[in-house]
């Protein structure tokens, strides 16, 4: 029998003990802390250049853009923000400006003292700016802009003016008197990671542990989890006869724990100093070594240590299978803490939410336990399928072979999905035929049925015939040069130039800053929008990118409008980390940036994650008239 139990609570003592010792550290801090808070509070402010930051950019020669971004804790009052031009004998005139709408802040406390009800902007936002050309001839004009400001705690700042300067380029159209007609949408949507930033900085903590849960919850659902799915199964699976519910509860549990931890620490981490050490994991040699160790423990599962290895292999191959069967918990929580760092390598808003918010605040604590919560809710699935198999999996005979079998060829299909992101598309897809097709020989899929085969028998064998059948297309999906496991024969009807290829055809590589900077002065020079996309071989959600939403004709035909400009990251060298986390403060891939004409970044319309292909072309047509 497995000694899980007496482990299991001497490590729950420590935690527990653990837990109330950190509670009464941070009570006797906060009680400390109580008198100075207001003083603490008001060292910590930031100066008001770096608490509201406004830029100006020319998305058209009729059209200007302000963007602010407002650091977390302080707002705007939207009636004292004005902006007009300094010399009314210009040969251009401002139209009617598009305000976004703000929040309204009852029974509040104004600047002048008087309390009401106030329209404030408490998160980054953009106004466009309509501009009326009497002279099509370039020019340059001056906006007087003034506003005012104040943090959540009750500190205002004093009223600020800044002049911002606009180039404008020569008109290519007639001159009209009339405004320019605003674009079908005037404000720009707020990232949805800056979104997940302010919420940190404004809500509660039980609204905050809420709202992370929730979202870890629906990360849970991703490719970036899935392939956590069969490594806990296998982990449970390895038990055989001594697998109870309680067993596998506690096994998934600390699994799940050395996830969370491992997910919130490396959070942290990138948040504080910009680094990402989920990347540094997907160096070649680091996959190759985990998928080793996955068909190891595959081959556990079918019985084959004794078979045409070394003596030294097989020993060391027996004492990790036997570590697994006994279910040391010191050995899931490895398998968890390297789970999190070489399996999900997946940067989605939720996390980069987490860490804009610690960079800029350097609140690591509340930041930490965010991203603690959205690690529990990636978790929380796996904690119920891992408990649920203690009680659905068979505790002996053939049908816990059989059972083991399963999970030896999904623990093969780990090994696969890292493996997939060093191999060519087509040796993947090979590979990933090779394995359906064993697995349906092994099903019977090629051995006659008796007469009398049951149910099951039959059931088994016929999708085996299905699995034999799909690999099989695989196989030639391969050898005709496919590059999808769910449309392996794409490489052999014919397609026109824009779909085939198309995140070759589509972007021009750059690798270093001065690479960006050289392609935006082209794009100035020629008055084109850039789009800047981040990639890396071992990134998961690039591979989705890719094949859903770049190859979708609709989104190719709104991309030609921008100059489409990528950076392989694969490497995370020098260079690399220079123009992602140096550059633009990113944790990793795929992110995708966008530049307005004059080369200053649209902040708020960066995209960080995965996008569908028709959310995505609905983005690519708000952002530039």
């Amino acid at each position: 029998m497995c000694e899980c139990t007496t482990v299991t609570r001497r490590l729950l003592r420590r935690w527990v003990w653990l837990w109330l010792l950190g509670l009464a550290s941070v009570g006797i801090g906060s009680a400390q802390a109580t008198g100075g808070l207001l003083n603490a509070n008001a060292d910590a402010l930031p100066e008001v250049a770096d608490a509201f930051r406004v830029q100006a950019s020319v998305i058209a020669p009729d059209r200007a853009q302000l963007t602010w971004q407002l650091a977390p804790g302080t707002f705007l009052y939207a009636d004292l923000l004005q902006i007009t031009l300094n010399d009314d004998a210009a040969p251009v005139q401002l139209g009617a400006l598009e305000r976004p709408t703000g929040t309204l802040k009852r029974d509040a406390v104004r600047p002048d003292g008087s309390i009401g009800d106030i329209e404030i902007y408490h998160e980054s936002f953009e106004i466009g700016v309509p501009l009326v050309r009497a002279d099509p001839a370039a020019t340059v004009v001056t906006l007087t802009v003034s506003y005012q400001g104040c943090a959540d705690i009750g500190i205002c700042y004093p009223p600020q003016t800044q002049q911002l300067t606009l180039k404008l380029p020569a008109t290519t159209s007639a001159v009209s008197n009339q405004p320019a007609a605003p674009p079908a949408t005037t404000t720009a949507p707020l990232a949805e990671q800056d979104r997940i930033a302010a919420v940190l900085a404004t809500e509660g903590l039980w609204v905050i542990l809420a709202v992370f849960f929730g979202f870890g919850v629906l990360l849970a659902f991703t490719p970036c989890v899935f392939p956590m799915i069969p490594i806990l199964s296998g982990i449970i699976a390895g038990q055989g006869a001594a697998l109870t519910t309680r067993n596998a509860f506690v096994l998934s549990l600390v699994y799940v724990l050395a996830m969370a931890l491992t997910y919130t620490l490396v959070g942290v981490l990138a948040g504080l100093f910009g680094a990402n050490l989920q990347a540094v994991f997907q160096h070649p040699a680091i996959l190759t070594a985990f998928a080793a160790i996955f068909v190891a423990l595959a081959l556990s599962m079918f019985g084959f240590y004794d078979l045409q290895l070394p003596a030294s292999l097989q020993s060391k191959l027996a004492e990790l299978s036997n570590r697994q069967r006994s279910g040391t918990l010191l050995g899931v929580a490895i398998m968890g803490v390297l789970s999190a760092l070489i399996v999900g390598p997946c940067v989605a808003p939720p996390l980069f939410g987490a860490l804009i918010y610690i960079s800029q605040t350097g609140d690591a604590l509340l930041g930490g336990v965010a991203l603690f919560a959205l690690s529990l809710g990636m978790g929380a699935p796996l904690l119920a399928l891992g408990t649920s198999a203690g009680t659905l999996l068979p505790r002996a005979g053939a049908w816990m072979e059989a059972v083991k079998a399963v999970f030896g060829v999904a623990l093969l299909g780990v090994a696969l999905l890292m493996l997939e992101r060093l191999l060519p598309p087509a040796v993947a897809l090979l590979l990933w035929g090779v394995l359906l097709i064993c697995s349906a020989v092994y099903m019977g899929a090629l051995t006659a049925l008796p007469p009398n085969a049951s149910g099951w028998r039959t059931l088994r064998q016929g999708l085996g015939m299905v699995l034999l059948i799909y690999g099989a297309l695989m196989l030639v999906g391969a050898a005709a040069g496919g590059r999808d496991t769910l449309q392996p024969l794409r490489g052999l009807w014919p397609t026109d130039g824009s779909v085939a290829n198309a995140e070759q055809a589509l972007f021009k590589p750059i690798k270093s800053v001065a690479d960006l900077e050289r392609e935006l002065a082209q794009a100035r020079a020629n008055g084109q929008p850039v789009l800047l996309d981040f990639y890396a071989d071992w990134c998961v959600s690039c591979k989705e990118l890719e094949r859903d939403t770049f190859s979708d004709p609709t989104v190719q035909a709104e991309m030609q409008r921008f100059v489409r400009l990528r950076a392989d990251v694969t490497a995370n060298d020098a260079e690399d980390r220079a123009l992602m986390q140096g550059r633009f403060g990113l944790p990793g891939p795929p992110a995708l940036l966008f530049f307005d004409r004059a080369g200053q970044e649209l902040t708020p319309y960066r995209l960080v994650g995965f996008t569908p292909a028709e959310p995505f072309a609905a983005h690519l047509r708000h952002i530039v008239p």
